[in-house]
């Protein structure tokens, strides 16, 4: 058996989140520095071990005093906790090319198991000789269980922001090592 090892491409990969603001608007922001790696027995995706961390101080959503503020204690706290982390623990395929993620997401030095919803792309090969493979993912979680704490709410009864927070992203991994084991 060969187990491949492949390391998030970040030229290739976004990560989004999104929040409903005032319960009317969706915000929508981004981690620009992460870094990620899985391993799989060949290019089966089926047994996948997935990591994932990104750096709290690199969230954008656009809006440098929103940014600062999501920064803050009342939020993530990235003086204290500079990195959200997610460790996959199994992966069941739903139909064909799409699976469930189920792995432990830490944020705020909390951790909790969530679920991502995974589409396959496929593996193919650069122009450069490269081996790629890529996927889509969707995933939801309640921002409260992670310690994000800030509540407050307008005089109509809306909460200034969403407890459920929406994640998605566009992966692309790079082959970085083949082993064989005995």
């Amino acid at each position: 058996m060969s187990i491949q090892k492949w390391t998030l491409d970040p030229a290739h990969t976004n990560i989004h989140f999104k929040a409903k603001h005032l319960m009317i608007t969706t915000v929508t922001g981004s981690f620009g520095s992460f870094d990620g790696s899985v391993e799989t027995e060949g290019e089966d995706f089926s047994t996948g071990k997935f990591s994932f961390s990104a750096d709290v101080a690199s969230i954008s959503t656009g809006s440098e005093e929103r940014d600062g503020h999501l920064k803050s204690d009342d939020f993530f706290n990235a003086e204290q906790f500079p990195k959200l982390t997610f460790v996959g623990k199994e992966v069941n395929n739903v139909d064909g090319d799409e699976f469930e993620l189920h792995g432990e997401m830490t944020i705020r030095d909390v951790t909790k198991p969530i679920v991502l919803n995974i589409e396959v792309g496929g593996v193919a090969k650069d122009p450069w000789g490269n081996l790629k493979a890529g996927f889509s993912f969707k995933g939801k979680l309640n921002r409260k269980d992670f310690g994000l704490k800030f509540h407050v709410v307008n005089e109509a009864g809306n909460l200034l922001v969403s407890d459920e927070i929406k994640m998605e992203g566009e992966v692309q991994l790079a082959a970085v090592e083949t082993a064989v084991e005995a």
